[in-house]
């Protein structure tokens, strides 16, 4: 039997008696038919996705029309599959050496998210975290670093570029609370976080012709976006976290950073992608005889004296003592031999430039660059930058992060260096989705938020 409803245009509905539904007619109707009726009932790809019922239906007498009041209802699959949740997360501390043995599936976490790195920040209480399914599998995990806020027994909570999580999981709920939760209960009033996914990429090749007075990175319509970045930001703002640094250059990790990728490539495909200038300097190196060796923890006083004089030189202070660099060392190196390794570049028996990485998972960092005011003709840093691209990639890396670069694309700004440079790789400019804060809970934790971001304003 066919009816057509009066005055809601739908389109014809076969209505099925059912056994046992007697004064009651039971519609469906496909997708198809719901979608050219106009009608946002539900989306949905199976026949019985909305069922429309007449609650309670009577034949029409003669010479009248029959009225059909319309009941708009899940069908059961489907409210299955509404009420279908991921299962629910436990959040708990783990050990060192459980938290190394996750992150030794999950090869793509920052250096920074790694036990050792609590070794380095000793002036910090740490802790690691892991969540479970209910089946205790870990699934995710974080390396929480808590800095006391002074008179208080307060603590402002810091994962640097973590946590090691799912950031696809739309319900990100799941994976927050339970840190929010825990993050209140040890006593923080506040926490910053640095989520993985990244935002927008630009080429080389393209940032360089967008060089000009008064531009930033911002100005050039990104080579690629990252739709999950865009969603992530989205979710956090949503839940109440702010992104810290407005739309500078960052916070304590630096916002844009530049990447050599390096999967599927050769390293012939390494060198053509080094620009004119790199591939002659690299040359000009090896002819006047510059050579590029591994150093020892003994050389690390040399490196020190070198980035003091790159600082001034440069105009940059990093503020980083030698006791620093050698607990660096120390602490990365302990975790895995040849996690921190230190690169000389050498020109008749003198070391002029000195470069240190670090190998973590599938990722490879160039941390810090230092070289001497003299004979920078040879192009050492070149010579060893060079070196290190190589290396990364016969230790099969995904990518050759350089690490932080400045947004400006003002030839004139003296920041505008330290880009040019690194431009001439080959790699790419990436945004980051930066870093994220949110304060706990409650009067006393939201004063002291606020107290802490006027003493980080004066710092």
């Amino acid at each position: 039997m066919t009816v057509r409803k009066e005055g809601c245009g739908c389109p014809d509905f076969r209505l099925r008696r059912t056994p046992g539904n007697i004064g009651r007619r039971v519609v469906t109707a496909t997708a198809a038919e719901r979608s050219s009726s106009g009608h946002n009932h539900r989306s949905a790809r199976s026949r019985t996705a909305v069922r429309l019922r007449t609650v309670p239906f009577r034949e029409p007498r003669e010479g009248r029309t029959a009225v059909c009041a319309l009941l708009l209802t899940t069908a059961p699959q489907d409210r299955a599959q509404d009420d279908h949740r991921p299962p629910a997360l436990t959040l708990r501390a783990l050990t060192a050496r459980q938290y190394l043995d996750f992150l030794g599936r999950h090869r793509q976490a920052s250096f920074l998210q790694y036990p050792s790195w609590a070794g380095v920040k000793d002036q910090w209480r740490s802790e690691f975290l892991g969540w479970h399914l209910p089946s205790g599998e870990t699934v995710g995990g974080a390396l929480v670093l808590y800095r006391q806020f002074p008179g208080t027994r307060k603590y402002f909570a810091y994962l640097p570029e973590g946590p090691v999580v799912d950031w696809s999981d739309p319900h990100l709920d799941r994976w927050l609370d339970p840190l929010v939760r825990h993050l209140r209960a040890a006593g923080a009033f506040a926490a910053r976080m640095g989520p993985a996914p990244d935002y927008r990429r630009w080429d080389a090749a393209d940032v360089k012709a967008a060089t000009a007075a008064g531009r930033r990175i911002s100005d050039v319509l990104a080579s690629r976006v990252d739709p999950l970045g865009t969603a992530v930001a989205d979710r956090l703002r949503t839940r109440g976290w702010r992104r810290c640094g407005g739309e500078s250059d960052g916070d304590a990790q630096p916002r844009h950073v530049f990447r050599v990728p390096l999967t599927g490539r050769t390293r012939d495909d390494l060198w053509s992608g080094l620009n004119q200038e790199w591939r002659r300097n690299v040359r000009k190196a090896a002819k006047e005889g510059v050579e590029t060796v591994l150093g020892t923890a003994a050389d690390l006083p040399e490196f020190h004296r070198l980035l003091c004089l790159t600082e001034e030189r440069d105009g940059f202070r990093l503020g980083r003592s030698l006791g620093y660099y050698q607990q660096q060392y120390e602490a990365l190196n302990a975790e895995e031999p040849g996690r921190m390794r230190l690169y000389l570049a050498r020109h008749r028996g003198e070391i002029l430039a000195a470069h240190t990485m670090v190998v973590a998972g599938a990722r490879v960092w160039y941390q810090t660059g230092a070289s001497a005011d003299h004979r920078r003709e040879v192009r050492p840093s070149n010579a060893l930058q060079w070196r290190m691209l190589r290396d990364a990639h016969a230790l099969g890396a995904d990518e050759y992060d350089m690490r932080g670069v400045p947004s400006t694309l003002d030839p004139a700004e003296r920041a505008f260096g330290l880009l040019r440079w690194k431009l001439g790789t080959g790699g790419q400019v990436v945004e980051t989705l930066g870093e994220w804060e949110t304060p706990m809970d409650g009067y006393a934790n939201t004063a002291l938020y606020k107290a802490f971001q006027a003493y980080l304003a004066r710092r």
